[in-house]
């Protein structure tokens, strides 16, 4: 399961909308690690003045690995936590998440990032199974 929600929010959602403070919450209890992680890249972003920060730092077990996986592939998740920091993210590999300024979306970073290219270029012998 990728979210633990709470019986009071699925009795929203049954009713309709909900309000998006709500679901990022559940998302920062439910996925911990992987908060952490958006988190952490987000606030190098904002302190390093460039446009772009990653994780490099692969999850230390294989319960952090599948919540930043869960959060990623998610399109809700993660259109969730891009509101919520006011950012762009993208995925490489199990670990690999990366922070870009919404001006950077369309730059030559972001591009590379995203790329056939970058995603080879970003293998190992020791992620090919993450």
């Amino acid at each position: 399961m990728s979210l633990t929600v709470p019986p009071a929010l699925l009795d929203a959602a049954e009713r309709g909308p909900i309000d998006d403070a709500d679901f990022v919450a559940c998302v920062r209890d439910s996925l911990p690690y992987a908060w952490a992680t958006v988190s952490r890249v987000v606030a190098d972003l904002e302190s390093g003045g460039g446009e772009r920060a990653d994780n490099v730092i692969p999850p230390p077990t294989e319960a952090e690995r599948g919540q930043l996986l869960r959060a990623l592939a998610s399109d809700a998740i993660r259109a969730g936590l891009e509101r919520h920091f006011g950012v762009k993210l993208a995925f490489q590999n199990c670990h690999r998440v990366a922070a870009f300024r919404p001006s950077a979306v369309d730059s030559d970073a972001y591009r590379r990032f995203i790329s056939p290219r970058g995603q080879l270029l970003n293998q190992s012998p020791e992620l090919r199974d993450c």
